[in-house]
């Protein structure tokens, strides 16, 4: 007859592993924030929120597809999620398409984009799952001053970046402070970040900011994957039913073995 020690040895590499994913799965959050010496700051993001998404998908024709292509996301499909009619998405977000079935594409010729940045900008469609919704928050609120850039600025989360702050008119402009930095140097190598001033007020308070770039956020995430929501009420519905399927199993286990010894 079988004991109970064997068990407990398989479960122990089980539980190893899951310790181990998990602490894999931390480590990038922990290395962009290391690298760009800026804490993690969490989206919380709800892709359920249709109102978020509708004000992220204005934000985002508005103020991102002018560089930036969601080549992977068709309007009409865009339309059906979010809850708004075909005239709706023609009259508000189709600016660069011709039909409701057209993808979000961009208007910029790519060597113009070259020529002006130096690199291309990358398409959106999948950027929140190859970086998270959490470092295109950060990403989008670290711009910083800085004059020895060609755009003026830097970004603490992406030192170097060829973007420019194209929402300075809403966030106005902060300088990045470091631990026993003077005002004339904006270096940030070897330096302890101890927050963001800002010196030039924008159209939004600091609140109502958050609040854009979190919609903006939601919206990326969304088309991201947008079967994620239906993927996760899925799986709800697969656990229950293997619940269940557990229990009776359990139950006919137990019948069937009650008089063995």
């Amino acid at each position: 007859m079988l004991t109970k020690k064997p068990m407990r040895k398989l479960a122990r590499p089980f539980v190893t592993a899951l310790v181990l994913s998990a602490a894999i799965l931390s480590m990038p959050a922990r290395s962009w924030a290391a690298e760009g010496h800026a804490a993690v700051e969490k989206a919380n993001n709800d892709i359920s929120n249709t109102a978020s998404l509708q004000r992220g998908a204005r934000n985002f024709v508005n103020y991102c597809m002018g560089c930036h292509s969601a080549r992977y996301v068709r309007y009409n499909r865009l339309g059906a999620d979010l809850g708004l009619s075909d005239q709706q998405v023609i009259d508000n977000l189709m600016f660069n398409g011709e039909r409701p079935s057209d993808t979000m594409k961009v208007a910029m010729p790519v060597d113009a984009a070259k020529r002006w940045f130096g690199t291309a900008p990358p398409d959106l469609s999948l950027m929140s799952r190859a970086r998270g919704p959490d470092h295109i928050y950060a990403f989008l609120k670290s711009f910083y001053i800085d004059p020895s850039r060609p755009t003026g600025v830097n970004n603490l989360v992406l030192p170097g970046t060829a973007m420019p702050h194209v929402l300075w008119k809403l966030q106005g402009y902060q300088q990045a402070k470091y631990e026993g930095q003077s005002d004339a140097d904006h270096s940030a190598v070897h330096k302890k970040f101890t927050g963001f001033e800002l010196v030039e007020k924008g159209t939004l308070t600091p609140q109502e900011y958050d609040q854009f770039v979190r919609d903006t956020v939601n919206f990326l995430d969304y088309i991201g994957e947008p079967m994620q929501l239906e993927r996760r009420n899925l799986g709800m519905r697969v656990l229950g039913f293997l619940l269940v399927f557990f229990l009776f199993a359990y139950f006919l286990k137990k019948e069937y073995w009650k008089d063995v010894k």
